[in-house]
């Protein structure tokens, strides 16, 4: 391996590091847990190896596990004891564009250097000592075993959690002493692995509670709550119920991630940090005075970063020629209770940005002699209509016919009706770790999936005709795309054969149109929303 300066061996030597992790994944998707590496047990082996057993034990933890929104209350937790002068760790996943993003230290992803040398030194480590009994981890515990060793090396003063799937068997669960655990909103999703049942899915979350560890959950369906209640009872866990954050307590600003759930989010975010802060010892200013938050508790909830959840991009190729022709509402929503959440939040940011757009328009300090060109661009904007495109995958182990209903029935009750759905396979795939290089796509690619997501979307269309979609009710064009692939496109939606087909159809409807602005939510899928983010910002 080169070891000069130059940026090409860096490049080449982040992506051995990276061919190296993909060798780590054992399985196609998150539904089989068939392979030797997913014995619990063994993550007490690795730790073991890795001398982690005593640096674990140390560290400040807070702990969180949940459906929807542990990302951003984890975000919001990190975010806020960093402006308490905190040094802090935070794990999530999945990330976006970079297996990086998954550990940030001091709010910012670990650098390339550090990411090598904290990730070769565990994985040697772990293939000198791994044998057939203990075999290598596989990929999600190997990367929870990394951020353990990389807020250890760091000396953080806090590190934040976010469970992978699950609770009980989920690898950041071989914390035995966190300082407050949490569990954000419940709802149905990895039902393969955690159960058909919000009890059974709120059992295997409530697997992170912690013997007399204060833990926080927020208002929960009356099944899950009971369960919680029970489990906590058995291990003498004070349970608390947080309840959404009092918008007015931010002093006028705004939370930092959109969306009328995320205060529910802030809220458990509040009191995981306020716990944390009296059972290490720290005292801030106004923590426990009613009606006021601490000005550094503020400062983080308004300025904290998550990419991928209620992100909105202007597209850069269009606003060359045409500013404002395209703009992309990213949600990496994927649960039926989460869709609904997003399609509620896209419903009033297309609003909020029409009125904008006018309001700016108008806003124009336009000269007296300008007077004609000012009455041209005020005609203009006053045609300029709007397009809502729908831009979506799901993994094949998702219902659709419990995600795309709930999207659609909440756009039009906001008055939102997409004109067009795009139905695209991802880029990313499951066996292989992403690099800064964009993937090429594959020319055999299996578009059943895909053709399956469309009938469901054209049947919802056809509900108001009262009948399903046959061959007969509508006209199907099959074309061939650039790839050479047969796309079938009906009057309300197209499968394309991939993302960057479908994001230059896109385009070069933008362009054509130039009295449209095409906005267009991509949801369904956390990697279709990275795969789109790779594609748009490059």
């Amino acid at each position: 391996m080169a070891q000069d300066g130059s940026m090409e061996s860096a490049a080449a030597r982040y992506e051995l590091a990276l061919d190296t992790l993909s060798s780590l994944i054992t399985k196609r998707s998150r539904a089989d847990s068939s392979n030797k590496g997913d014995r619990f047990d063994l993550l007490f082996d690795y730790l073991k190896i890795l001398e982690l057993e005593e640096p674990i034990s140390q560290m400040k933890i807070i702990h969180v596990a949940g459906t929807k929104g542990k990302g951003s209350t984890c975000t919001f937790a990190e975010s806020i004891l960093r402006n308490c002068g905190f040094r802090t760790g935070l794990f999530t996943s999945p990330h976006l564009i970079d297996i990086r993003e998954r550990f940030r230290l001091n709010g910012v992803e670990i650098c390339e250097e550090k990411f090598l040398e904290y990730f070769w030194w565990c994985y040697n480590r772990l293939k000198e000592k791994t044998n057939d009994d203990v075999p290598m981890p596989t990929f999600f515990r190997f990367l929870a075993l990394l951020a353990f060793k990389i807020f250890a090396a760091e000396q953080v003063d806090v590190a934040i959690l976010e469970v992978g799937l699950g609770g009980k068997f989920d690898a950041t669960n071989v914390v035995q002493t966190p300082i407050v655990c949490g569990i954000s909103s419940l709802g149905y999703d990895h039902m393969e692995i955690l159960g058909n049942t919000l009890g059974e899915i709120a059992g295997e979350k409530a697997g992170i509670f912690k013997y007399r560890i204060p833990t926080f959950t927020v208002p929960q369906p009356d099944e899950a709550m009971h369960v919680l209640e029970e489990k906590a009872s058995k291990l003498n866990v004070h349970l608390q119920v947080a309840h959404p954050l009092d918008a007015s307590l931010l002093n006028g600003l705004n939370l930092a991630l959109e969306g009328e759930h995320q205060y529910l989010n802030a809220g458990l975010a509040v009191a995981l940090c306020s716990t944390w802060l009296q059972r290490t010892g720290h005292s801030i200013t106004n923590l426990n005075r009613t009606g006021s938050l601490p000005e550094q508790f503020i400062k983080g909830l308004t300025t904290a970063t998550l990419q991928g959840r209620a992100q909105i991009v202007h597209d850069q190729f269009t606003d060359i020629e045409n500013p404002g022709d395209m703009v992309f509402y990213l949600d990496g929503a994927h649960s039926p209770e989460s869709m609904e959440a997003c399609a509620k939040w896209f419903s009033l940011a297309i609003k909020e940005d029409n009125q904008l757009s006018n309001l700016n328009y108008q806003a124009q300090d336009y000269t007296e002699s300008s007077n004609e060109v000012a009455q041209k661009h005020m005609e203009e904007r006053s045609k300029k209509d709007t397009a809502q495109i729908l831009l979506f995958n799901c993994m094949s182990v998702r219902d659709p016919q419990l995600l795309l209903p709930r999207l659609m029935r909440m756009c039009a009750s906001h008055g939102v009706c997409f004109k067009k759905a795009l139905f695209v396979p991802n880029i990313s795939v499951y066996h292989k770790v992403g690099s800064h290089a964009l993937p090429t796509t594959d020319p055999q690619v299996d578009l059943s999936w895909q053709f399956a997501l469309q009938r469901v979307w054209e049947n919802l269309m056809q509900d108001d005709k009262g009948g399903e979609v046959s061959n007969t009710d509508q006209v199907c064009e099959e074309v061939k795309d650039d790839s050479g692939m047969s796309v079938r496109s009906y009057e309300n939606s197209s499968v394309f054969s991939s993302l960057p087909l479908a994001i230059k159809w896109l385009r070069e409807a933008a362009q054509k149109d130039q009295f449209v602005r095409f906005q267009v939510l991509v949801t369904g899928s956390l990697h279709l929303v990275g795969d789109v983010l790779r594609l748009i910002k490059k």
